[in-house]
Parts: structure tokens; C-alpha cells; sequence
């Protein structure tokens, strides 16, 4: 499964360069990955209320060419590993008049979320925790070739 999640540059996301600064792709990522769960039918907010949160444990990014205040793009997320304690996203981002099956992604980042207690932040198996969640990613799961 591969969700668009679209989005416009604002002009506080900017830099002196007049391009989006680095750091918020992260922005952009973490609002794609919440509308990932979202549309996978395992909303975040169910995460929070069983007691855990997902944060973000590791994060690799390439950035190719930039976006500019005004444009219109779309984070391009999905599954690509899942295991019992991690789960990794691939995110791209494109303009909004690009074509994922022919251009280059202009952002392309892995982001590796684990599972910890909310009260702890202890880190806890996605499987054990919740079995649900855990079957759902290893449904959408889409290994890259």
C-alpha cells in the first residue's frame, strides 16, 4: 500500500536559499507516516490510547533537488520492512505534478520507528504489543527489489 499525503511550502519552511530547510522534510515524513496509519486503518491516536507511542529510532535521508515556498508536493509513503521490535518507511517526495513511476523523487528518506510504553518510553515488541498492528504491517509490507 502507497499513500500520497499532500502538502504546499509554506514560507516559514524556508531558508535563506529561498528552499524548504533540511530538517523540515522530518515535518513532512512524520505527517505522511501518521496519514499512512491513518489510511491503513490503525490511526495513531489507537497507538496512544493503548498506552505506547511509536517514535522515530533511526532516519536516512538523500536530498536530491529542493521545493520552494508555494509549491505544491506529496510525501509518497509506505512499508518496506517490518519486524517484531521495528518497522521502516520509505518516503518519497515529489512535486505535485510529478509521476512516482517515471520521475526522481526530489526527497527520498527511511524512517525506522520501534514501539516504546508511553509511561516508560521502555522499548516493547510491535508484535506482543499489539499483535493487530503488527499483522497489518506485515500485510503491507513491500520489500524493495
Amino acid at each position: 500500500m502507497q499513500i500520497r499525503t499532500p502538502f504546499k511550502v509554506r514560507y516559514a519552511e524556508t531558508d535563506m536559499m529561498g528552499v524548504v530547510y533540511h530538517a523540515n522534510y522530518l515535518l513532512y515524513f512524520e505527517d505522511a507516516r501518521t496519514d499512512f496509519l491513518e489510511h491503513a486503518g490503525f490511526p495513531y491516536t489507537s497507538i496512544e490510547q493503548a498506552g505506547y507511542m511509536c517514535p522515530v529510532y533511526h532516519a536516512d535521508i538523500q536530498y536530491g533537488a529542493p521545493l520552494r515556498f508555494g509549491e505544491e508536493a506529496f510525501v509518497l509513503t509506505r512499508v518496506v520492512k517490518s519486524t517484531p521490535t521495528k518497522t521502516t518507511y520509505k518516503q518519497e517526495v515529489f512535486r505535485a505534478d510529478m509521476n512516482p513511476a517515471t520521475d526522481k523523487p526530489l526527497v527520498t528518506g527511511y524512517l525506522t520507528g520501534c514501539l516504546v510504553e508511553r509511561s516508560t518510553f521502555k522499548p516493547v515488541s510491535i508484535k506482543r504489543a499489539l499483535p493487530q498492528l503488527y499483522a497489518l504491517y506485515e500485510k503491507l509490507v513491500e520489500p524493495e527489489q
